[in-house]
């Protein structure tokens, strides 16, 4: 399982460089994200909105809600069906909400954990590179 950003030091982030954005972009298609909001003018809905007129499946993971962008909205990552092959994490929570995040996305066997910018938690993210 990748993830990112990985780590350079005790508190700095190193972001993927355009290389990796393709690497994910090219070979996942279907992305739950993880705090996404219902909100229009949040960066989570944005990019939801924009990854999901590209072609991309979302899936939107908040502790409530029905739907949004026309998605079904599941309350949690372990709550989305198995036969959903869930590829990437993208998460958009606070730092300390990163740990069980990561823990379920290991259990779905989620190929990438994605940490939005000024997302970062150091010891789920080494636990998601272990992961593979």
């Amino acid at each position: 399982m990748g993830f990112a950003p990985p780590v350079k030091g005790e508190s700095e982030e190193r972001t993927m460089t355009e290389e990796d954005i393709k690497q994910v972009l090219s070979n996942f298609k279907i992305v739950a994200v993880v705090g996404i909001s219902p909100k229009e003018d949040r960066a989570s809905y944005i990019v939801a909105s924009y990854l999901k007129s590209k072609g991309y499946r979302i899936i939107p993971v908040r502790p409530d809600g029905e739907e949004i962008l026309g998605e079904k909205v599941y309350h949690s990552l372990a709550e989305i069906p198995k036969e959903i092959g869930v590829e990437v994490v993208d998460i958009f929570r606070k730092s300390e909400d990163v740990p069980p995040i990561v823990e379920e996305a290991i259990q779905r066997r989620a190929k990438v954990v994605w940490m939005q910018e000024g997302v970062f938690h150091k010891e789920a993210g080494a636990k998601a590179e272990k992961a593979d």
